[in-house]
């Protein structure tokens, strides 16, 4: 396949601006004004976000738009206020700075993101006799609002969260992104209404309370499930979903009813032979990474070694060839067991990128702890966390302002080990019984700390009707209600203990890859994605998340993702053919920015014992203080299996502490 050429839109990308940046507002209904210096404070919570220039706009229904770059300048008596904090990527000038408005005074915007065909978008609306002002994205989908409507959504390439106010209407419009890349959060009550980029700036309004969400907290607890839906982990703040739109009257409030405005089809099957299929899934995949590369910044990528990054990183030379300086970040592991030191080696290497490195010790993770945990305002869920937090933080320091990254990847290409759990549940499901027994066997021999006797597993978590899958983890030393989580409290709240929803479709892999992209997995990895890479003003792009690549993928037959033997990506390792080395393709172990998680706890035995022995673990209802402690100490001593959820408790009680969190009514 012949090299894909830059088109004269990209080439004419250094010239134009890209900005990313963090957003807030105010609506008030009470007839009572928009306090300035609680906008301000939500402005400063995402100063990180955009350090490079700030705004703010104010809109009283019976007077006029005021916009400024100085909060003070603005006039007293507004119900309507904006903050915007911008980062730029690209030659930024004062004609694209934010708040911006359309020449009529009807629209006005705040925006987060990037619109990557924003360029092509322009050239269309320029043919329409659209005129701009400047040469940024944020114009441009301003003025696609202004034209198309609603019909503008489908049309982005991009990572958006936007806030639009319409003048004449009288309406504030909310949208995000097809797979909540880049987050909005809102508050909604009789007296107003607030958004903003980050959790954590909406409690800086003093009406906003800091009260758990026991639902929530249930499921991120027992099965660190966070970020899917409209809800959050704090009971009075909710998060726009992806694909989802709400538009919220000025002069009234009234509940924001959420609209979905793209729903992938998992029914469509594509009619291609295999080889016909690697060959589009490879022409996706480098167009993608193409349009991801406009920038007049360095841009960089995180580089596990695995066949994601791996092959982000040789798309990119691939495309721009020998004159593009490729700058990658890698966190390497000091257990061999889950080192890849080596294959970042080698595809550093390959694509003759500068390569940088970071090692961790267990006594830097405590260090960074509560710096993480404020820069990401809920609760992770993993130490990996840790190590893409470190690996941003790399990258910020080597002055890089723009990273591509592989998340999505393995949801659309069936890259989890548990998804051959779900391919051997479709054959047996569809009576393919030998084919299921064989895949199985071979799939039992996989290397790496997922494989083995761990298929078994995931495959008889599908398999199992769900009557019996307590009885079946009580075999096995877990519960839905384990001592150490206060099942009194949960009771009292009225959250049932129960499993997260299980596949039930013949297709069991293609309706598991849809609930992981959907659901379970992506979800939360954008949350961390976004929250580590903004915490160093460093915006990260995701060029395996796009509408057609992931549709496409989805579309396919499931022997073309999970081979006879187990290997999962089975068709995209034939699609980089001839662009990632064949080492790197013929991996069959799976490991990723994998943490020595057991090893490092374990190592801070003494902080760790002071953390569940603390006021504040005590504090925390929804955990059982007595039982969690001797959950801790079974698992340090060795009389128990470490579990993540050893993790999860330790997070939640300095997060709780740190975020003021109240567990009781």
């Amino acid at each position: 396949m012949t090299r894909p050429r830059e088109t004269k839109f990209a080439k004419r990308a250094a010239k134009n601006q890209i900005i990313m940046c963090g957003i807030a507002g105010i609506i008030r209904f009470d007839g009572t004004c928009v306090n300035s210096e609680t906008l301000a404070r939500m402005s400063d919570c995402l100063a990180h976000r955009g350090p490079d220039d700030l705004g703010f706009l104010s809109w009283s229904p019976n007077g006029s738009v005021k916009v400024s770059r100085n909060i003070d300048e603005l006039p007293g008596g507004c119900s309507v206020g904006f903050a915007h904090r911008r980062l730029s990527i690209l030659d930024v000038t004062r004609a694209g700075a934010q708040p911006m408005s359309t020449p009529d005074g009807r629209y006005h915007i705040v925006f987060n993101g990037e619109i990557y065909n924003y360029l092509e978008l322009r050239e269309e609306l320029e043919a329409k006799g659209v005129r701009f002002r400047s040469r940024s994205d944020t114009e441009v989908l301003l003025s696609a609002w202004a034209h198309w409507g609603h019909e503008a959504i489908s049309r982005l390439v991009g990572m958006f969260a936007a806030v639009i106010l319409d003048t004449k209407d009288r309406k504030l419009l909310l949208v995000r992104d097809f797979f909540g890349i880049k987050p909005l959060y809102y508050v909604s009550c009789e007296r107003f209404f607030a958004f903003s980029s980050e959790l954590k700036s909406l409690l800086e309004i003093r009406d906003v309370a800091r009260r758990a969400n026991p639902s929530r907290l249930y499921e991120y607890l027992r099965f660190g499930m966070t970020d899917y839906g409209d809800q959050t982990l704090l009971a009075d703040i909710r998060q726009l979903r992806s694909a989802h739109y709400i538009e919220i009257p000025v002069d009234s409030h009234s509940e924001p009813e959420q609209v979905c405005y793209w729903r992938m089809d998992t029914s469509r099957q594509a009619d291609l032979s295999f080889d016909a299929a690697a060959e589009r899934l490879r022409e996706l995949f480098l167009r993608n990474v193409q349009i991801h590369l406009r920038s007049d910044v360095s841009v960089g990528a995180a580089l596990s070694g695995g066949i994601d990054s791996s092959s982000i990183v040789m798309a990119m030379r691939h495309i721009q060839g020998a004159d593009l300086q490729i700058s990658t970040f890698s966190y390497i592991a000091s257990d061999n067991a889950i080192n890849e030191e080596k294959w970042v080696d080698l595809i550093v290497n390959q694509a003759g990128a500068h390569s940088h490195k970071v090692k961790i010790s267990p006594e830097e993770l405590v260090g960074d702890l509560d710096d993480m945990i404020g820069a990401q305002s809920e609760p992770v869920s993993t130490t990996s966390m840790y190590a893409q937090y470190r690996v941003f933080r790399l990258a910020h320091d080597a002055g890089i302002k723009v990273m591509l990254d592989g998340q999505g990847a393995d949801e659309i290409l069936g890259g989890y080990r548990y998804f051959v759990g779900a391919r051997v549940t479709s054959l047996l499901r569809q009576g393919r019984l030998l084919a299921a027994a064989r895949l199985l066997a071979r799939a039992m021999r996989l290397p790496g700390p997922a494989g083995g006797l761990w298929i078994l597993c995931y495959t008889g978590a599908f398999m199992l009707p769900d009557k019996l899958k307590a009885p079946a983890l009580r075999l096995i030393g877990q519960n839905l209600l384990p001592q150490w989580l206060n099942g009194e409290w949960f009771r009292r709240r009225s959250v049932l203990p129960e499993f997260p929803r299980q596949c039930r479709r013949r297709d069991a892999l293609r309706e598991q890859m849809f609930e992981t992209l959907t659901r379970t997995s992506v979800p939360k990895l954008l949350r961390y994605e976004d929250r580590n890479s903004m915490a160093f003003s460093v915006e990260s792009r995701v060029p395996f998340l796009t509408p057609e690549l992931a549709e496409f993928c989805l579309s396919l037959p499931e022997e073309y993702h999970i081979g006879p033997d187990g290997t999962g990506k089975l068709l995209f390792r034939r699609a980089m053919h001839g662009i990632v080395p064949e080492e790197i393709l013929e991996r069959k172990d799976k490991i990723g920015f994998e943490t020595p998680e057991k090893n490092w706890l374990t190592a801070l035995k003494p902080w760790a014992d002071s953390t569940f022995r603390s006021d504040a673990a005590s504090a925390v209802s929804p955990l059982n203080f007595q039982e969690a402690q001797k959950e801790w100490q079974a698992v340090a001593e060795g009389r128990k299996r470490f579990d993540r959820h050893i993790w999860r408790m330790v997070n939640l009680i300095r997060w709780s502490e740190l975020m003021g969190i109240r567990f009781d009514d």
